[in-house]
Parts: C-alpha cells; structure tokens; sequence
C-alpha cells in the first residue's frame, strides 16, 4: 500500500499533455496542486505527411513496392515521453522532489520507464497505469489514492 504523502510529486500525463502535481496535505487526504504543465502540439500523421508514399523498383520487369512513410504522430509521442524524462531528471537532479508517482496510460509509462534516468527511477514510489489527465483535480485525488491502495 503506498500512499502520496506531504512532498510527493504526481506526474499525469498522455501521449500530448502532462501536469506536474505535488501533494500539499498528508497521505490520508491528499490536495494536489498543479506545478508545472506540459502541452504538445500533435496533429494526426495525415496533417503532418507532405507527400505520398515512396516507390522501389522490384526485381521483376515493371514491378514496384511501397514504402511505408514516417509516422510523425506516433514520433512525436515517443519523443514527447523523452521530453519529460528530461524535465524529471533536472528536477530531481536539482533535489525539487523526492518522491514520485507516475500515472499515465499503459503505452506512455512504458516509454517513459524506457527513458527514466536512475536518479529519478529511483525516486519512483508508485505507478499507475490510468488516464487522467481529461479529470479534474478532486477526481484524480481520489482515484490516485484508491489504485495506490490496491496495489
């Protein structure tokens, strides 16, 4: 059971937007209050394509394949995750925290273990594997200390 006690930091975020959050009241009763947002600007791939699909010449006589092109969506995802393990490891490394809890959805947490530097790894106290940042503060509150609960 763990709990997000007086000093924790909370970071909720999706694959385009992220709230820096830290708990002001005690454990039983959290009060988190924004610190730090993070937003991304992510068009669909379509929006941010320029061209069709390249062509190859096959072996064959008049035979030609597809390329596949460049997802830039799901690149700026990626790259957005490494972002904010960036932001996270000059914050800890500057000692603005020393608790964390992550809560994002199953995808992102991934990416973003990927890219944890250890100095903020292991600062790391709970995870939860939920999107919340479309919920408003009070809701988060609760819903963060009920699936730390159950873990």
């Amino acid at each position: 059971m763990t709990q997000i006690e007086n000093g924790t930091w909370v970071l909720v975020a999706d694959s385009e937007k992220a709230l820096f959050l830290e708990n002001v009241a005690d454990g039983e009763n959290p009060h988190l209050i924004v610190t730090r947002e993070e937003e991304q600007e992510n068009p669909s791939d379509h929006e941010q394509s320029a061209n069709r699909p390249g062509r190859m010449n096959d072996t064959g006589v008049q035979q030609r394949s597809s390329l596949d092109d460049t997802d830039w969506h799901e690149l700026a995802k990626e790259r957005f995750a490494s972002d904010l393990a960036d932001i996270l490891y000059k914050k800890a490394h500057k000692g603005a925290f020393d608790k964390i809890v992550i809560a994002c959805p199953p995808q992102l947490l991934g990416d973003l273990r990927h890219e944890l530097h250890k100095e903020v790894e292991s600062r790391v106290v709970g995870e939860v594997k939920k999107l919340l940042t479309n919920h408003p503060l009070d809701e988060m509150e609760k819903i963060l200390k009920e699936e730390l609960e159950a873990a």
